[in-house]
């Protein structure tokens, strides 16, 4: 019996080489999956049509913007999620839910082998099959790429070989992903990490430096969840949309880094991410008003982890899922209006209220009506204080 594969398809180089390679090579039906995640660029349509001229026996497109910005990008908002302080989770958040249209894909077509473009040198093989090994452990996974030892130049040359509609070349060597959170640039000449990032490597965020008109926002959240914008209701995904325009506009969410790759290497790369990084600036200022003090600095740490924790494949974890249950409880009071000006490359915070508040004027104030007992504070030193005053005396003693 012939098999047949389930490729997560991108319409990009190595998945578009993928289909006639994995065909030739394993005698298989290949059934492409595209899942479009607010990326912008290609027509979802284009994608589809060229997934059947590379030799797909069947091409399926998932609309999951609505999915992927309630059910994934809203949940890194919540964690505040920054993996080395800096990186937005981007490509990491999408792995998870594209690996559960494959699944569905695989039981709907009978398919009983999974397959995606990723290296051997990259985070997202992992994502990929640890996030198949939690939903569907009897599936195969081939990767040719790194199965079959694909380099790039080799890909471009079969793909010339074969005449496949694909627009990567030689002339054009870095590699994207993009998803509504953001996008990702690597590869070509960005490897060498001297070399700056020209102009012409951004896409979605505008020259930082340009001289224009701020713009000022204000973003609703209720329970830690964005809903409107200066007033307007909008869905998760309306918000995140909009703000990349917005916040792209204005140069926001430009990050050139070395990360550490699961994998054990250091990786150069680029991202845009002008919408989650307003976002994740907002919300961390409306918990910084709603949320006590030692829950806020418990969830510094928790945040951290499930940062860590969805950039190494592990979304489906029982982990993952136990910090989800905390994050989410965390959430209870993160309700308000944070205002931001969006100018120079940076999302500032010029105001926030909350009806939820745990700032209180007339203990927070130095002027007349200031209800803070100043006389307690004395006493309150003095005990704090105790534990060092007792190990300096110990310390003189030996010394």
């Amino acid at each position: 019996m012939t098999e047949r594969v389930v490729l997560a398809f991108s319409g990009g180089l190595d998945t578009s080489v993928a289909i006639p390679f994995l065909a030739e090579k394993m005698n298989a039906e290949v059934i492409a999956v595209a899942v479009d995640l607010g990326q912008g660029g290609e027509d979802m349509d284009v994608i589809q049509k060229r997934a059947m001229d590379c030799g797909a026996v069947e091409s399926v497109v998932v609309d999951a913007k609505e999915e992927f910005a309630a059910d994934f990008c809203v949940p890194a908002l919540q964690a505040n999620a920054l993996y080395m302080d800096r990186y937005p989770l981007l490509s990491s958040l999408s792995r998870p839910l594209i690996v559960k249209h494959l699944v569905t894909a695989a039981q709907r077509y009978g398919g009983t082998i999974v397959s995606h473009g990723c290296t051997g040198k990259g985070n997202d093989q992992v994502r990929f099959e640890a996030g198949l090994a939690a939903l569907a452990p009897e599936l195969q996974v081939v990767a040719p790429a790194r199965d079959f030892a694909w380099t790039r130049d080799k890909a471009i040359e079969y793909a010339e070989s074969k005449g496949l509609p694909i627009e990567t070349t030689k002339k054009n060597p870095f590699s994207i992903d993009q998803n509504l959170w953001g996008r990702a640039i690597e590869t070509g000449f960005l490897e060498d990490i001297w070399n700056a990032p020209s102009e012409d490597v951004y896409a979605y965020t505008a020259d930082p430096s340009a001289p224009r008109e701020p713009d000022e926002v204000v973003i609703t959240f209720e329970q830690g969840v964005p809903v409107k914008l200066d007033g307007r209701p909008l869905t998760p995904y309306q918000v995140v949309d909009e703000l990349n325009r917005r916040a792209g506009a204005h140069g926001v969410g430009r990050i050139d880094m070395v990360e550490d790759r699961l994998v054990g290497i250091k990786s150069r790369e680029v991202y845009e991410a002008p919408a989650a990084i307003t976002l994740i600036t907002a919300h961390r200022e409306l918990e910084s008003v709603t949320v006590e003090r030692d829950l806020a600095r418990f969830k510094r740490g928790v945040d951290q982890r499930w940062s860590e924790l969805v950039y190494d494949g592990l979304w489906y974890s029982p982990l993952k899922r136990g910090l989800d249950a905390l994050i989410a409880d965390t959430q209870r009071y993160v309700s308000g209006d944070i205002r931001m000006t969006l100018h120079g490359g940076r999302a500032t915070v010029t105001g926030r209220r909350s009806e939820q508040s745990l700032y209180d004027f007339s203990l927070a104030t130095y002027d007349t009506g200031d209800t803070f007992d100043q006389s307690l504070a004395k006493g309150f030193v003095q005990l704090f204080s105790l534990p060092s005053k007792i190990a300096a005396a110990r310390d003189a003693k030996q010394g």
